[in-house]
């Protein structure tokens, strides 16, 4: 069972970060301001405000940046600004048996999978597909809110997942697995494969959403998912959203999944409310879930913060 982080309450401290690509500094402050509205200190870090092309500095200061924020007993959330690209280069630069006695929520989506993944594999640490700093305005929906602070903010025994009420969840395959978690943006995931930072799905539940490929392409990830035996290896499936996706070649995202997914015969559900849709779903990496495609639920089966 995988570590879980302190709680967040009210009041807390909010260290900010730049872990990929580079948010124009108005963005940035704007958002700062309304966690500070909502009640939170933030506190930021050294090279938030930092770009390099398309990188947020360099790996090494998008690292100590990091690294600074478990370090410090005030912070109990980390948020990064976005993802982007380049969150895979801070990796060699952590300190994994230091965040590992040092646990602090973290969440974010896209490009920060890797991070996500990675923090549940070497640190041990339950980590959250969820909002980062630049959802937090005022038009983003009530939902995304009440998922992620029932998920941050609450310690229930069990949690079921639901979408809003006009998205239903369907499933696919029939089945009833149980198993962690893990996964998240396809492209991020698929730019793991062959490294030492490689997600490993052996009797996980697999989430994949994607967003601005097409088919094609997207298609062409899966492809290499497979060929690397991550459906294999995982027992149940959970498709997100893929946004913006264009059909190619007469091809839909839903066609793909029914072509390609379904006939790994694995418990399935898709449309999940994921990451880069209007709609964000909270779901806790490396935390127990039940995956009840028999009666259409996702089911997380432990508390995914701690209140001591």
């Amino acid at each position: 069972m995988a570590t879980k982080p302190p709680i967040l309450m009210p009041g807390d401290t909010i260290g900010v970060v730049a872990l990929g690509s580079p948010l124009a500094k108005s963005v940035i402050d704007a958002r700062i301001e309304v966690l500070r509205n909502m009640g939170f200190k933030v506190v930021v870090g050294n090279f938030v405000y930092a770009a390099d092309g398309f990188l947020a500095g360099t790996d090494q200061q998008r690292a100590f940046d990091l690294m600074q924020m478990f370090d410090r007993s005030e912070v109990k959330l980390i948020l990064p600004t976005r993802g982007g690209v380049g969150v895979a280069g801070i990796l060699p630069f952590l300190d994994f048996q230091f965040i590992r006695q040092n646990p602090k929520i973290i969440s974010g989506y896209s490009d920060v999978t890797v991070l996500l993944n990675t923090l549940y594999e070497y640190a041990d640490l339950i980590t959250f597909q969820s909002l980062m700093l630049i959802d937090f305005n005022l038009g983003m929906p009530k939902y995304n809110f009440d998922q992620f602070f029932a998920a941050v903010s609450t310690t229930p025994a069990t949690r079921i997942i639901e979408n809003p009420p006009e998205m239903p969840l369907v499933s696919v395959v029939p089945g009833n697995v149980t198993g962690d978690i893990v996964g998240g943006n396809l492209t991020s995931f698929v730019d793991t494969i062959g490294t030492p930072f490689e997600i490993d799905t052996k009797e996980k539940i697999l989430l994949i959403e994607e967003t601005h490929e097409p088919i094609n392409t997207v298609y062409r990830y899966l492809d290499r998912l497979k060929l690397a035996g991550k459906f294999d290896d995982c027992v149940g499936i959970v498709m997100g959203q893929c946004t913006d996706c264009a059909a190619a070649y007469g091809k839909t995202y839903d066609d793909l999944i029914n072509d390609f997914i379904v006939p790994l015969g694995k418990p399935l559900m898709t449309n999940l409310a994921t990451a880069h849709g209007t709609y964000k779903a909270a779901v806790p990496i490396g935390a127990s879930a039940n995956l009840d495609t028999m009666n259409n639920t996702l089911t997380i089966l432990e508390p995914t913060v701690s209140a001591e």
